[in-house]
C-alpha cells in the first residue's frame, strides 16, 4: 500500500513507522489514522518482530489537526460518532498491539500526539520532547485517552494533567512513567534500535502471549470507559466552549468562555 502520510520501512526483523506531516507537525487526520490502521496490520502480517514509531521533523505529534477539528462542530451527530470511534479504535490498537512497539518520541507530543506517544510497550523521548494533554485549553476535552492515562498513572496524577492542560518535558514525563528513557536527540533512533535488539533476542511466542495477558487483564474495565469517553467526546463537539476554542486558537487570541 502506498501512503500519503506516513512512511514505513523494514530492517530484518524491525519495521521503522513515521509519521510523515511535517508541514503541519504530524497532526492527525483522518486520512492519517486510517493509513496508521492500515500500516498496523500491514506490519502485523510481515515478518517482522518489533515496531518503532517516530514522526517526521521537528514534532512527534501536535494532536488533531485543527482545521479538521473546527469542522466538527458543523458535523452530524452519526458523523462525530463515527469519527470519535475511528479515534479510539486507533487508540486501542496501540496499547494492544501483539508485537512489541516501541514509541520513539522526537520532540512534542501533544493531546491525541502524546496519547500515541505513550500506549505503546515503551516510549523513549529526545532530551527536549513535550507532552500535554492540551485539549481543556481549546475547550475540548481529552475524553478518549483518559481511560488508558488512569491505568498508567493512577487517579490522581491523571487528573492533574487532564485538568490543567499544561505542558511538560521529558524528564518530568519519565518521572510520571509514561516515558521509559530520556535520550540525546541524536541517540532516539539508535536507543530505540537498541532496546529492539534485546527484544528480538527473546522469544516471539513468550512476547506475544505476555501482551495477550495483559490486555486481557484489564480490556473489560477499559471498554466500559471507552463508551463513556466516547459519548462525552460527542456531547462536547456541540458546545458553544469548543467553537469558542478552536475559534480563539485558530484567530491567535484568548477565548471568551461562556459562563
Amino acid at each position: 500500500m502506498a501512503y500519503s502520510t506516513l512512511k514505513l520501512a523494514t530492517e530484518a526483523d524491525l519495521a521503522l513507522l513515521t509519521l510523515n506531516r511535517p508541514e503541519k507537525r504530524n497532526a492527525l487526520s483522518p486520512q492519517l489514522i486510517e493509513e496508521l490502521l492500515a500500516a498496523l496490520d500491514a506490519v502485523e502480517a510481515a515478518p517482522v518482530r518489533v515496531l518503532i514509531l517516530t514522526g517526521e521533523g521537528p514534532a512527534f505529534c501536535s494532536g488533531m489537526d485543527l482545521e479538521y477539528l473546527q469542522g466538527l462542530a458543523a458535523q452530524s451527530l452519526e458523523q462525530n460518532l463515527a469519527d470519535a470511534r475511528r479515534t479510539v479504535r486507533m487508540f486501542r490498537r496501540l496499547w494492544s498491539y501483539p508485537k512489541p512497539l516501541i514509541a520513539a518520541v522526537n520532540g512534542p507530543a501533544l493531546a491525541g500526539g502524546c496519547g500515541i506517544a505513550t500506549l505503546g510497550d515503551f516510549t523513549l523521548a529526545s532530551e527536549g520532547a513535550k507532552f500535554g494533554y492540551t485539549e481543556v485549553r481549546v475547550g475540548f476535552m481529552p475524553a478518549l485517552i483518559s481511560a488508558f492515562l488512569q491505568m498508567q498513572v493512577g487517579e490522581k496524577v491523571a487528573r492533574e494533567l487532564l485538568l490543567s492542560g499544561r505542558v511538560f518535558g521529558a524528564a518530568e514525563a519519565q518521572a510520571l512513567g509514561l516515558v521509559t528513557r530520556v535520550v540525546p536527540a541524536a541517540q532516539l533512533l539508535p536507543a530505540a534500535r537498541e532496546l529492539a535488539a534485546t527484544l528480538i533476542a527473546n522469544s516471539p511466542g513468550a512476547l506475544q502471549a505476555t501482551k495477550r495477558l495483559l490486555v486481557h487483564c484489564a480490556e473489560a474495565e477499559l471498554e466500559r470507559r471507552l463508551e463513556l469517553g466516547i459519548a462525552e467526546s460527542v456531547a462536547m463537539r456541540a458546545t458553544a466552549d469548543f467553537r469558542e476554542g478552536l475559534a480563539a486558537f485558530l484567530e491567535k487570541r484568548k477565548p471568551k468562555w461562556s459562563p
